[in-house]
C-alpha cells in the first residue's frame, strides 16, 4: 500500500497592524454612505413625484383640449346636419305639389307630413346642445339596444357604399385622365 504524503498545517500569518487601521477607518464611512444613499433616494422620489404631477397635469390639459375640439366639431356637424335637413324638408315640400298633380292630394299630404317631420327633426337638433343629444342617444341605446345596433349597422352599410362609390368614381376619373395623357 502506498502512503500518501500529508502536508503539515501551516501557521496562520500574523495580522498586520495597517490592516486593522484600514478596517477601523472604514467603519465611520458607512453611516455617511448610508446617509448619502438616503438623500439620493429621497431626491429621486421627489423628482419622480414632480414628474408624475407634471405628466398628469399635461394629460389633463390635452384631454380638455381634445374635448373642446370634439365639441366644436360636433357643433359644426350639428349645424351642417340641421341645414341639410332644412333643405331636404323644403325639397320634399316642393315635391308635394308635383305628387298632388300626379298621384292625388292624399299622397301629396303624405309628402307634406314627411316634410314637416324632417323640419321638426331639424328644429329639435337646432334647439339642443351636443351633450343633450349624446345623453338622448345613450338613453335610446339603453332603452332599445336591438334597434340601436340595427340602425348602426344600416348607417355603416350606407356609409360603406357611399365611400366605395366615391372611390370607384375617383378611380374612373383617374383612369380617364391617364388615358388622355
Amino acid at each position: 500500500m502506498a502512503v500518501e504524503p500529508t502536508i503539515p498545517p501551516q501557521p496562520a500569518e500574523p495580522v498586520k497592524a495597517g490592516a486593522t487601521r484600514k478596517a477601523t477607518a472604514a467603519k465611520p464611512a458607512a453611516p455617511k454612505a448610508r446617509a448619502a444613499a438616503g438623500t439620493v433616494k429621497a431626491d429621486a422620489k421627489k423628482v419622480t413625484r414632480q414628474a408624475t404631477a407634471t405628466v398628469r397635469q399635461e394629460a389633463g390639459n390635452l384631454k380638455r383640449k381634445a374635448s373642446d375640439k370634439a365639441h366644436a366639431l360636433a357643433d359644426q356637424g350639428k349645424a351642417a346636419a340641421t341645414e341639410r335637413l332644412d333643405g331636404f324638408s323644403r325639397l320634399i315640400d316642393d315635391a308635394a305639389t308635383q305628387v298632388d298633380d300626379r298621384l292625388g292630394a292624399q299622397y301629396g299630404d303624405y309628402a307634406r307630413s314627411a316634410a314637416d317631420a324632417v323640419a321638426g327633426l331639424a328644429s329639435t337638433l337646432r334647439g339642443k346642445e351636443v351633450d343633450d343629444l349624446v345623453a338622448d342617444a345613450r338613453a335610446f341605446v339603453k332603452k332599445s339596444p336591438v334597434i340601436a345596433v340595427g340602425a348602426a349597422a344600416a348607417v355603416g352599410f350606407v356609409l360603406a357604399r357611399l365611400v366605395k362609390a366615391g372611390l370607384d368614381a375617383a378611380d374612373r376619373a383617374a383612369d380617364g385622365r391617364e388615358d388622355r395623357a
